[in-house]
């Protein structure tokens, strides 16, 4: 290996935490893996990480010269690409992770936009809604909504989400329209349950500037957006789900929304990408089309 490639086996393996999965991630056996990093420790006369059974991790000078690898790595692709994009524009491809909802109503039918816009690019589009490891699973950034954790990523914010309150005319029919959360106790909610962690979300409000949540009595409990909707429109009681995923049933009228001056708090939408991608003209492409689309469509 040339010493830039040495460099990115390094900072994969550190990603990764593991030999083995940097080996999968990079298409190289785990010898050769580890016999770069090893090569690399030589050359520059130090102990760059930690080895055990279980796990991989920098040592003091190793998470220092990660960092300085990172800056070198994006230096380099900055320059190999440098006439070649100002000439025929960003090549490559891009592998992106969106939330279900979003990707199959938004951003699906708007990519012909942009690889007509930027025909050298491809995208491989995928539609989960699980956490995604962006390095094992070979992903170049991922869009989530709501509250992140401290994942060591760069996060680029997008904006927020704006959420409604719903209801069927057939459920309003039979139980009237609340006005206020005082009048959810004679009311009925299709509950929510987060598919990671099974809990069942309260309902929401913002009052005096300040969150409010209380629990809402529901005969029926789902862990999908679609499921939610579907049972909203069946009848079954009163939902929050953000305003672009019921756009379409409210300009039909197959939903109302109620308690307007009621709503839950924005949630925020953020695309997240390693730190050793952060200088990839392409992806600021992307980041860039997608935050237009975002805020034209959904915000």
């Amino acid at each position: 290996m040339d010493r830039i490639d040495l460099f990115r086996t390094f900072t994969r393996v550190v990603e990764c935490a593991s030999f083995t999965r940097a080996a999968d991630t990079l298409g190289l056996p785990r010898s050769s893996v580890s016999a770069a990093v090893i090569d690399l420790e030589a050359r520059v006369g130090a102990r760059l990480l930690h080895r055990t059974t279980r796990r991989v991790s920098p040592t003091q000078d190793g998470a220092a010269f990660y960092e300085r690898c990172l800056r070198l790595i994006a230096d380099v692709e900055e320059t190999e690409g440098l006439f070649r994009q100002t000439s025929v524009g960003p090549s490559g491809s891009l592998r992106i992770d969106v939330p279900g909802r979003i990707g199959r109503l938004i951003i699906a039918p708007a990519l012909s936009e942009f690889l007509t816009r930027h025909p050298q690019l491809d995208i491989e589009l995928r539609v989960t809604d699980r956490a995604v490891n962006l390095v094992e699973d070979s992903v170049d950034c991922v869009l989530r909504v709501g509250p992140l954790g401290d994942s060591g990523l760069i996060a680029r914010k997008i904006g927020d989400l704006p959420l409604i309150n719903v209801a069927s005319p057939d459920y309003l029919s039979s139980y009237g329209t609340p006005a206020t959360p005082d009048d959810l106790a004679a009311h009925l909610a299709v509950n929510y349950a987060s598919p990671s962690t099974g809990r069942v979300e309260d309902w929401e409000w913002i009052e005096d500037g300040e969150v409010r949540t209380m629990p809402v009595r529901g005969r029926v409990t789902v862990n999908s957006a679609e499921a939610y909707i579907a049972c909203c429109l069946a009848g079954l009681g009163l939902i929050q789900i953000p305003a672009y995923d019921v756009k379409a049933h409210l300009n039909t009228g197959e939903l109302v929304e109620v308690m307007s001056d009621h709503r839950a708090a924005a949630m925020p939408m953020t695309l997240l990408y390693p730190h050793r991608q952060h200088l990839s003209r392409r992806l600021q492409i992307f980041a860039d089309w997608l935050e237009e689309l975002l805020k034209r469509e959904i915000l």
